[in-house]
């Protein structure tokens, strides 16, 4: 009986798998088979609705991604306020709160079209280009289209993207944000925030992802496919690191941060747990950030991308941990945390190009990476930095621009920027790969440096950076918010009740 029953079980299973294979035979051939035998309107029709569906599917992606991108703006709130001191923390928090508002106002008026609205723009679901980039061909610098999102920018298509952009841009902006803390007078901040959306992001953004020269590297001068950033190292990362630099440099470090002899002192932060939970939330919507920079859930790549990312992560935060645990003798949770976003970093970049193997080389480096940075630009540079953002982002941002020339394996990326081929790198025989990456680095550390470095000298020079002596000292909450984030640690709250 027993056997019997197994027997029938078994050819049950074996019809439904069968049954499976014709359904997904006949949806594989849904442009072609499926249509046959139907008048040529409704085998027509059939298509599209095909199509439409998979067009709808890859849209949603993009949606879905972005969406995910924005939460990010929690995570780096959490990180930034938990790593600073609690009478700064209603100050630092809104920093990270108006920043989304203020960068997506600068990037719907102009940095959109600034930075896609040229010919060549890889944007999905264009069938017409918004313009030309400016500049001779293979050279242009950027677009001229797209303003407040008008003419041909209003489209399903195209508006998903901003979207998507809008929240990759937001976290360029922010980055500024932790290293410029508890000193950064709010009314300059806005000018940043601004600034940022409508020139600073746009503009190299351009020249990688909106078709302009650095991406025509491979096509102008037989560098590889142009130069590369899967998701953004060095659009979005590094040159947020460039500026986290200059804004940390000119707007001096925090009163009593070095003593006389020029030594660092620590200030710890108010709430690790917070910065903690910040790190995970970061975590979560890297998913969004790496894997959907298909731009398509029928790229089935992003499954590579999802799954480096999260190996990236893992070596990234362990590798700190472990550094951190033998040369200070305690696993230091803040800078295992930055252990992991600087391995989120780093393979940002080269997510959907690498194996498996060479995601946890890179994010074992970049945990080791930014402990090294961390102590150089605090001891040697003498930059206060309160949140290591200048290591995480700038410094593991442009170690994952060149890990896209060391490591990519030529597996993925045929037709980037307009180059027959894999991406490949130094490993996999291609150095004109490497060149061309090296050529990014170098162009964010010029423009990013000279750019954000001449923005802030001048908006010092005009409106100052740097909150009052007097309210850096008892806190920025009260004097520039009106609220405090911990009313009771002041006794306030004892005096209202």
């Amino acid at each position: 009986m027993g056997r019997g029953r197994a027997i029938t079980i078994g050819l049950l299973a074996g019809a439904f798998l069968v049954l499976l294979g014709g359904v997904a035979l006949a949806a594989g051939d849904a442009t072609g088979a499926a249509t046959q035998g139907l008048p040529l309107g409704e085998g027509e029709q059939l298509v599209d609705r095909v199509l439409h569906n998979e067009a709808g599917l890859n849209l949603l992606w993009l949606i879905l991604g972005a969406a995910m991108v924005v939460f990010m703006q929690a995570g780096f709130a959490l990180v930034e306020t938990g790593f600073c001191r609690a009478k700064h923390a209603a100050h630092v928090v809104m920093t990270n709160f108006a920043i989304f508002g203020l960068g997506m106002i600068g990037f719907f008026s102009v940095g959109f079209a600034l930075m896609f609205g040229g010919a060549s723009a890889p944007i999905i679901g264009f069938v017409e280009p918004l313009g030309r980039l400016v500049g001779p061909e293979g050279w242009g610098l950027f677009g001229t289209k797209g303003f407040f999102l008008s003419g041909d920018a209003y489209s399903v298509s195209i508006l998903a993207f901003f979207m998507y952009q809008t929240a990759f841009m937001d976290t360029t902006a922010t980055i500024p944000t932790g290293s410029m803390a508890e000193r950064w007078k709010f009314s300059s901040f806005t000018i940043w925030g601004l600034f940022c959306g409508a020139l600073y992001y746009p503009l190299y953004g351009a020249w990688v992802w909106g078709g302009g020269w650095l991406s025509q590297l491979g096509n102008t001068m037989s560098l590889g496919h142009g130069v590369v950033d899967f998701a953004g190292s060095g659009v979005v990362h590094a040159m947020g690191g460039m500026a986290a630099l200059m804004g940390a440099l000119l707007l001096g470090p925090r009163i009593g941060k070095f003593s006389a002899d020029g030594k660092p002192r620590a200030m710890p932060g108010h709430h690790i747990p917070m910065a903690m939970l910040g790190t995970f939330i970061l975590l979560f919507g890297w998913f969004g950030f790496n894997a959907a920079s298909t731009f398509a859930a029928s790229d089935l790549r992003f499954t590579v991308a999802a799954v480096n990312t999260m190996i990236a992560a893992g070596f990234g935060a362990t590798s700190a941990m472990f550094i951190m645990w033998a040369k200070f003798g305690k696993p230091d949770p803040s800078m295992s945390a930055n252990g992991m976003l600087a391995g989120l970093v780093a393979i940002t970049a080269p997510c959907a190009f690498v194996q498996p193997w060479a995601a946890a080389l890179i994010g074992t480096i970049a945990g080791g990476l930014v402990i090294a940075a961390v102590l150089f630009v605090e001891r040697v540079m003498k930059i206060d930095d309160p949140v290591g953002a200048i290591a995480v982002h700038g410094v593991n941002g442009l170690f994952g621009v060149l890990a896209v020339g060391i490591f990519a394996d030529g597996t993925y990326g045929d037709g980037w920027n307009g180059v027959a081929g894999g991406v490949a790198g130094l490993l996999y025989g291609d150095t004109g790969q490497f060149m061309a990456q090296l050529a990014s680095v170098a162009t964010i550390l010029v423009f990013g440096l000279g750019f954000s470095g001449l923005f802030f000298f001048i908006q010092k020079k005009v409106m100052g950076l740097r909150s009052k002596e007097e309210d850096e000292i008892g806190g920025l909450d009260l004097p520039e918010m009106g609220v405090e984030a911990y009313p009771e640690f002041t006794g306030a709250f004892s005096a209202q009740a």
